[in-house]
């Protein structure tokens, strides 16, 4: 039987179908992986209670850990503690911001920053123009250089 870091290493090609370039190990869902009788366990919490794309990654994880040879698998979805954006990995920070998203800044759980730099000129003249952006984990922001729309990942 695979060992935790490896399983953990082959959980990296299964990315978040909304977020493409975040895998679910940047975005943090993964939260153990167990191996009991020959069974192995992958242990995921959803960004938020009802998530669409929760059935796609769990059958992802399915098909990743068959393509390494594992048949005795299960998902098992926790939903306490919630999932926050602390979990996050700083790859996964970057790697949003590389996408165009503002990744979600620390210390500002539950308000919205009145301005945030832009992640395609870095500019920080950037106006919120709604609390939701192109999902209800994000918000829009416009910078006032460049003149993009652009989204920020709210920190949770």
């Amino acid at each position: 039987m695979a060992g935790v870091v490896e399983v953990l290493a082959w959980l990296e090609d299964v990315k978040d179908p909304e977020i493409p370039v975040l895998s679910i190990i940047d975005l943090g869902i993964v939260r153990a992986v167990r191996q009991d009788d020959g069974r192995l366990t992958v242990v995921i919490t959803p960004t938020y209670t009802g998530c669409p794309a929760m059935g796609v990654i769990e059958s992802e994880i399915k098909a990743a850990l068959h393509d390494h040879g594992i048949e005795q698998a299960a998902v098992e979805i926790s939903l306490a503690p919630a999932w926050t954006t602390d979990w996050m990995t700083e790859r996964g920070r970057q790697a949003l911001l590389a996408y165009g998203i503002a990744p979600p800044v620390a210390g500002t759980c539950g308000v919205l920053p009145a301005a945030l730099a832009c992640p395609l000129c870095g500019s920080t003249r950037t106006s919120l123009l709604s609390r939701f952006g192109s999902t209800a984990c994000k918000a829009l922001y416009r910078c006032d250089d460049c003149r993009e729309p652009f989204d920020h990942f709210k920190c949770h």
